[in-house]
């Protein structure tokens, strides 16, 4: 299945100033098979180190991390000559192995001819910082997400249905109802499916949501699994509660997040570990209000007023325990959580795309969903889950702010009106 990340990593091996890379990413979002295809298609061979299944890597790494003395050990035991330029080092599970990331700064400075990946879940929280140095400025980082909604339909082979929403997009030219209604659909399938890949390759082999149901049950299991095993024996407990209550959360009239929802007389001070934690892995992400439209909007955050959303929509339609024809169709018994679903849809695609989103309130309760920095522009973007897209506060904003432009995702087909750009659901990876 494509990847978009391959374009990335293509340009890391050509990059002459290249360093040893780091990518980071929640479980299974398809790292370690991205870098094996990358060293499949363009090195010679592979040799590849995973802390977790062979813990007696870290033994070699104990005596000595100088790259003249790790290279000819883990040549025997990759059984793989290494060769500069031409193999490929993959260090996976790296967080296991502190030092070993500490190695990478020395792979840098003294043998930067040596192509060099570290693989890591739970950098972040697994990895403490009294017993090592973070090589900073020494290496290049980069963070993996699921699928987006992109790759999703390029797996199911509608790369000339891509190519269309593009093209409409770029234009603002409505898409022919027959294929606005069918990427509709495909939308809502990936609402249920989300963007892990093994998720999407078993649903393109066999159409099957039980089974894939089934596989993203397993990887929330893994998810808890991992809240036990590299979290704070106090912190357990709350970092799961926060995890089983953004659910909850996402269902509310207003998204943002209420510690008194975890439980009653919940406080920050209680429950701020716990939300750190789950950012940290990647499993969840904050989107903070502004308090003032001017660049930079970082400077202008409220840290008392956030959202919360989930990493993936599959695993959210899954950890809600959703039927898949009740999304598929939108009943009404949904209507309480379509508005946080899809909130939640376009923060991923927002997020996947490069993004810093925030959201915005007015002292009289006018709220725009997502604010984001554009081509240098501040745009403001509003959200709603059906074709009924009438944004009273979209246009308490733009008399406010004067914006060059809003966005408007809806079902709605594409368009351009009253300065606003109408985008359909479907489309959000275009931005």
């Amino acid at each position: 299945m494509y990847r978009k990340i391959t374009r990335f990593l293509e340009a890391w091996k050509e990059n002459k100033h290249r360093k040893p890379l780091i990518l980071q990413g929640a479980r299974q979002v398809g790292k370690t098979y991205s870098i094996l295809e990358l060293g499949r298609s363009h090195y010679e061979n592979v040799a590849y180190f995973n802390f977790e299944t062979n813990p007696k890597l870290n033994e070699t790494f104990d005596e000595n991390i100088s790259p003249d003395y790790l290279l000819p050990i883990l040549s025997h035991i990759a059984g793989q000559t290494i060769v500069k330029e031409k193999t490929l080092i993959v260090f996976d599970e790296v967080q296991l192995c502190e030092r070993a990331l500490t190695s990478l700064k020395y792979f840098c400075e003294d043998a930067p001819e040596y192509h060099i990946v570290a693989l890591g879940s739970l950098l972040g929280v697994a990895t403490s910082r009294e017993k090592f140095s973070f090589p900073v400025g020494k290496v290049d980082m980069k963070t993996m997400y699921p699928m987006d909604m992109e790759e999703f339909m390029m797996a199911m082979g509608e790369e000339a249905l891509v190519a269309q929403i593009k093209k409409c997009f770029e234009t603002d030219t409505p898409m022919p109802s027959a294929l606005h209604d069918a990427a509709m659909l495909l939308y809502r399938q990936y609402l249920v499916v989300g963007g892990m890949p093994e998720c999407v390759l078993q649903f393109t082999q066999t159409k099957d949501y039980i089974l894939v149901r089934h596989t993203q049950d397993t990887i929330l299991a893994s998810y808890l699994n991992d809240m036990s095993k590299y979290n704070n024996v106090n912190e357990i407990k709350k970092t799961r509660l926060v995890y089983d209550n953004i659910t909850v959360q996402l269902s509310k009239k207003n998204t943002r997040f209420q510690y008194k929802l975890i439980k009653k007389g919940g406080r920050a001070s209680e429950f701020e570990n716990a939300i750190e934690w789950l950012c940290l892995s990647g499993i969840v992400s904050q989107v903070y209000k502004v308090e003032q439209i001017k660049k930079p909007l970082e400077n202008y955050r409220d840290i008392d007023a956030f959202k919360i959303y989930v990493s993936d929509l599959g695993l959210l339609c899954a950890k809600k325990d959703l039927a898949a024809n009740d999304v598929l169709y939108m009943v009404e018994d949904l209507n309480d959580f379509k508005g946080g679903m899809t909130e939640n849809y376009v923060h991923v695609q927002l997020t996947m795309n490069g993004y810093k989103n925030y959201y915005w309130e007015s002292r009289r309760g006018a709220e725009i969903d997502f604010i984001i920095q554009r081509d240098g522009q501040i745009i403001p973007i509003e959200v709603k889950a059906a074709d009924n897209t009438r944004a009273k506060s979209l246009r308490v904003y733009m008399d406010t702010y004067h914006p060059a432009y809003a966005i408007k995702l809806s079902a709605k087909n594409f368009g351009f009106e009253d300065n606003k750009k109408t985008v359909p659901l479907y489309a959000a990876f275009c931005l």
